[in-house]
């Protein structure tokens, strides 16, 4: 009865860019807002633009692992249909979650010997999870079987190149991704981190630009020392509610770029939860990350 592509709420996607492709499942994942706990993804209670909403009126917010429990309440159903699974995971890098699905997928492998249960690590992230997510759906619909596409996104995940700048420090602050003095410092002289997740799938920052303007200059720059068409033509423009801002890194991609086929794509809470609000993306295919 084939196989049914899993992937977790960090994998940020829109619903244009996944039209027309074989239907993905997306494990919800906790979130805690302002002391109150929510679940975001399919079923869930809270929305990108309530998410948003709460974080601009000073709220801030922590995220936690799929506990296995989770994992079995997704995967079952799926197993006792006779299907087999491609779990498409939040990067190791970023998050121990991971471990929690492993455990499960042993208990059910045992439970469910016919079956064939795999899990790929992505390396990614939100938008970039959700980029090569879509890129692993689309090969699906050609026809590519289970182990051959398992085999395929480890070949090409590293390839997935994400270039991020954010807009405020209170947010990494928080989560302990900077220390308060940085903060501080950074907020005072008005620097917007340029970040992207490496080959250990970790959130990296790589340079310190002064302003928007040369942030999204810098992220520009990497597109054009990296960007591999041969891959596809792909380009995911995230953003963590700016929509004006996104729209015009958008089209500055589209003018600099010409043939690459661009979406605009929010960013959800996820990720959201550390970053803040006013955070910009540019996920495409490249030489390497």
């Amino acid at each position: 009865m084939g196989y049914q592509i899993f992937t977790d709420a960090t994998a940020d996607v829109s619903q244009e860019i996944m039209e027309g492709l074989p239907p993905v499942v997306y494990i919800p994942m906790e979130v805690e807002l302002g002391g109150t706990p929510y679940t975001y993804g399919p079923g869930g209670n809270l929305t990108v633009s309530q998410f948003y909403a709460a974080q601009r009126g000073g709220l801030f917010a922590t995220t936690s692992q799929i506990n296995p429990a989770a994992y079995r309440d997704a995967f079952e159903p799926c197993l006792r249909e006779g299907r087999d699974i491609l779990y498409l995971c939040f990067s190791s890098g970023l998050s121990g979650t991971i471990q929690n699905a492993l455990l499960c997928i042993r208990e059910l492998e045992e439970e469910y010997p016919d079956r064939t249960i795999l899990l790929v690590d992505t390396l990614c992230a939100s938008v970039g999870e959700g980029f090569l997510v879509r890129e692993a759906a689309s090969r699906q619909a050609q026809g590519m079987g289970l182990e051959e596409l398992a085999r395929w996104v480890e070949d090409h995940r590293l390839q997935v190149c994400h270039w991020f700048t954010v807009d405020t420090f209170d947010h990494l602050r928080h989560g302990g991704r900077v220390s308060a003095v940085a903060a501080t410092a950074g907020t005072l002289l008005q620097i917007k981190p340029l970040l992207h997740v490496d080959v250990e799938g970790k959130l990296q920052v790589v340079e310190k630009p002064r302003g928007r303007r040369r942030a999204t200059e810098s992220q520009l720059a990497r597109m054009e020392q990296g960007w591999d068409r041969s891959m596809g033509n792909l380009v995911l423009v995230g953003h963590g509610d700016c929509p004006q801002e996104c729209a015009q890194l958008q089209e500055e991609v589209e003018r600099r770029f010409p043939g690459a086929k661009t979406y605009p794509v929010d960013i959800g809470p996820i990720i959201g939860a550390h970053t803040g609000p006013g955070m910009l993306a540019i996920i495409f295919w490249g030489s390497a990350r």
